[in-house]
């Protein structure tokens, strides 16, 4: 007994020490309490944002192929274009179709043989694939006692006939022509051509192009790849019909769901708010036909499996235009749509709408529980508008859950205004915006920790990691990107009992008509494919589960130091820059004398930069504008420079410790009358931290001598030898390894996810604490790459993508080496 009790305790002193050892191995500790309960995780955690911006409804979702088909644009031959000279081309409006679409094409000729008529290049080309079916329908007519014929062809961009077919019209009234096209070849910019081919009149209107080969088969319906990427996503809800959409960019742009339903030849065009928003990206052919309106919208949400989100105008357009406000006394109609839109979701056939819900082909209710009011609108005019559209809905409609904003950012003024009236409003669910840079989506990782339980709910509602910054044409989606949105995940889970909601913005873009960028899907006109943020959305869908498990993180790695680029800039301001050079430990790092303009990043929305090894220029007087180079290692230093400001209101700016997380501190020189040390380290961009600041001015036209000292958190900054600034400015703190610990109640997992954004591979003890192991195997998928900034393309759209393999682990705590750039999701059996 004694000699057991012996080899007993020496076992378990073995066992004890292989533990120790372990732990005392591995970079990190990674704990999940399996014993202790946790909370319930949101079964609605992650979703899909839908808005009409980058084509993503004409010209993407719709698998309608003709762009401006009943011409009803204020420019009604948007998008035709005349071919031959025997042929005139016109747009009339005398005895059409139905009031509601008054203008159609008129071809004519007076030629016995024409060969002329017109071709729409549809959006951005036409996407054809071989034997494939592509049926051509519109409503046409000639004239009395005529029949005239007309060849429907479909070209290749280099004019090769790839279909053709031929049809009749005969007398004056309108009526259905329609006959298929299989092409003989695949092609991604084809054209349809309509061609006539007897002397006289034709008229036509609705002219359709559209595959037979869509998504639920549903005739003039949805192109089937792009449905099908975000169906694999699983989202738990749908939201739509977008954001700034919404609102529009005056009332009468406002997105309105009753002109959006019934037949499509009644549907009323309107431009599309992204149209002309962005002098970068401008898309004057952009509209809104609404070939996908509410109903369809509805319907999708259906099909996913997901609860349908639908957001409506309170009575203000978007104020970062117009902010044009219906008055508080004429608000009655904007409640009544919303009224009227729940009845069509969820009223009984027997309902005015929803009887209408049922001549479109759905007796049965949409099962509609979530209303926004509003996108993300601010101040007392807003919470005066919503608290009268909350007084009338949730008295009618008591199950239906309100969402409501705290504006377009994420912190500062407009956010701490919004959040006591949220409260005091006891609105059941508040709507958050936040588009930053990766250092900001790692550093709020925390961001619910310490939100109030006993207030509303939160509903993440659009959120994107930018490479570069807001709003900026350079933004990529990378797999950099993709991780610190993984990280910040891993806070929404961990509060999933507060975070109700959340979804990435926005879903998708054509690769030639993009608006905004990074985006979730990417596609032409042939093929699609999802970003590498795409995957971690679908792996937190996919891999929640239905309680938390309480997760410690113990990194003994050494916080990363001080570094990061340099750079130059303006505010509202021309600039000249030159003898730009970082010097460090005696070494000369970096000398404008050796600049190449492709090395540098330049950026600012109408900035102009002229890059030289001379002088580099930025002729723009208005705007934020930077540019930025070096190497993000760069620590300790000396940056020195000369600078002028040749015109405008602003003054200069030096730029450093621009991090590859888009962290950087910035000192502006003489913007305003004061010269300012501001933070942007891991902030929004609304809401940067001022350092330091001192009055102090600049003349236009002279040469001001720069050096900024970088010694460890320690910054110097000194105009013509006098010293401005002397500021210790730390880095903020920011993880390097994130984890959450969940369980799934029916398959009896605990599912483990591990974020590690960093450049090396990190060993991590994984201690399940208080659980067994029902069995050694563990499922394993890994998102990750070599290179932080690698993509997904439609050349390569699967670059960046999970893999899935099983691994068998030593029991309830191991050591596992996680790469660099990876974020994983573990399943464990346990018991």
């Amino acid at each position: 007994m004694k000699s057991f009790m012996l080899r007993w305790l020496f076992a378990l002193s073995m066992l004890v020490g292989m533990a120790v050892s372990i732990a005392d191995a591995a970079d990190a500790t990674v704990r999940v309490d399996c014993r202790d309960g946790g909370h319930s995780i949101s079964d609605r955690l992650v979703g899909a944002f839908f808005e009409d911006i980058n084509f993503g409804a004409d010209g993407g979702f719709s698998a309608e192929q003709v762009i401006n088909r009943s011409l009803e644009i204020s420019r009604p031959l948007v998008g035709w274009m005349k071919i031959g000279a025997d042929v005139s081309m016109t747009a009339e409006n005398e005895s059409p179709i139905k009031a509601a679409n008054p203008t159609f094409l008129r071809l004519a000729t007076e030629s016995e043989s024409p060969t002329g008529g017109v071709e729409n290049r549809g959006f951005r080309g036409m996407g054809v694939r071989d034997g494939e079916t592509y049926r051509f329908t519109a409503q046409g007519r000639s004239t009395a006692g005529a029949k005239m014929k007309l060849a429907v062809r479909l070209v290749a961009e280099n004019d090769e006939v790839l279909a053709e077919q031929f049809v009749t019209l005969g007398g004056s009234a309108w009526h259905t022509t329609e006959v298929d096209l299989v092409p003989k070849r695949t092609e991604s910019k084809a054209r349809l051509q309509l061609l006539l081919r007897s002397k006289g009149i034709v008229d036509l209107d609705l002219i359709s192009l559209c595959t037979t080969d869509t998504w639920m088969g549903r005739p003039h319906g949805l192109r089937k790849d792009l449905v099908q990427l975000l169906a694999d996503m699983k989202p738990a809800f749908f939201r739509f019909p977008g954001g700034c959409i919404v609102e529009g960019s005056q009332l009468k742009y406002r997105y309105q769901w009753k002109t959006t339903i019934g037949p499509r030849d009644e549907r009323r065009l309107i431009v599309n708010r992204w149209n002309n928003e962005f002098a970068h990206r401008p898309t004057p052919d952009y509209y809104q036909s609404f070939e996908i309106g509410f109903f369809e919208y509805f319907q999708l949400a259906e099909d996913l499996g997901a609860e349908p989100m639908p957001i409506i105008n309170c009575g203000m357009a978007c104020q970062f235009n117009s902010g044009e406000l219906v008055p508080l006394e004429e608000l009655e109609p904007y409640i009544q749509d919303a009224l009227d839109l729940i009845e069509f979701a969820n009223g009984p056939i027997e309902s005015e709408w929803g009887s209408r819900r049922a001549a479109m082909g759905h007796p049965e209710p949409f099962g509609m529980r979530l209303l926004g009011v509003g996108n993300e609108q601010w101040g007392p005019e807003y919470f005066e508008r919503y608290r009268r559209f909350a007084e009338v809905l949730q008295s009618r409609y008591p199950d239906v859950e309100l969402i409501s904003t705290s504006g377009p950012f994420p912190a500062g003024e407009r956010f701490d205004f919004a959040w006591p009236l949220l409260r005091n409003l006891k609105v059941p669910i508040v709507d958050e915006h936040c588009y930053a840079t990766p250092d900001w989506f790692m550093r709020e990782a925390t961001r619910y920790d310490h939100y109030d339980r006993k207030g509303p709910r939160i509903f993440m509602g659009e959120y994107a990691s930018q490479s570069v910054q807001l709003v900026c044409p350079q933004n990529r989606n990378t797999l950099r990107c993709a991780l610190a949105e993984a990280a910040f995940l891993t806070g929404i889970e961990r509060n999933g009992d507060i975070v109700d909601m959340s979804a990435y913005a926005p879903l998708m873009a054509h690769e030639e008509a993009w608006q905004w960028r990074p985006n979730l899907l990417w596609f032409d006109n042939l093929t699609s494919y999802g970003s590498p943020s795409y995957y971690t959305q679908l792996l937190f869908s996919h891999h929640h589960g239905d309680q938390t498990r309480p997760t410690t993180v113990t990194d003994t790695r050494p916080s990363r130091q001080p570094r990061g680029r340099i750079g130059v800039g303006s505010t509202d301001a021309s600039v000249e820059y030159k003898g730009i050079k970082f010097e460090s430990g005696g070494d000369v790092l970096f000398d404008q004398r050796d600049i190449k303009d492709d090395d540098v990043l330049k950026v600012g929305i109408g900035s102009r930069w002229n890059v030289t090894p001379e002088v580099t220029r930025q002729t723009s007087r208005g705007g934020y504008t930077r540019a930025m180079m070096g190497d993000y290692r760069w620590s300790d230093g000396t940056l020195t420079l000369q600078a002028r400001k040749v015109a405008g209101r602003g003054g200069l700016m030096v730029l450093f410790r621009n991090t590859d997380g888009g962290s950087r501190i910035e000192w502006n020189i003489g913007a305003g009358g004061k010269h300012q040390l501001l933070s942007r380290q891991a902030t929004h961009w609304d809401v940067p931290v001022v350092a330091d600041e001192t009055p102090g001015t600049i003349e236009d036209g002279k040469w001001y001598d720069v050096r900024v000292e970088l010694d460890g958190t320690r910054v110097k900054c000194y105009l013509n030898d006098n010293l401005v600034h002397d500021v210790d400015m730390p880095d903020p703190h920011i993880a390097q390894l994130f984890a959450i610990g969940s369980v799934d109640n029916d398959s009896g997992e605990t599912i483990v996810k591990i974020v590690n954004p960093t450049a090396k591979s990190v060993e991590v003890d994984v201690d399940l604490a208080g659980a067994e192991l029902a069995s050694d195997t563990c499922q394993v998928i890994t998102l990750a790459a070599d290179n932080p900034e690698a993509e997904n393309s439609i050349a390569e759209p699967k670059h960046v993508a999970p893999q899935t393999s099983t691994e068998t682990v030593s029991g309830a705590r191991f050591t596992r080496e996680f790469p660099a750039w990876s974020f994983t999701v573990m399943r464990l059996k346990t018991q």
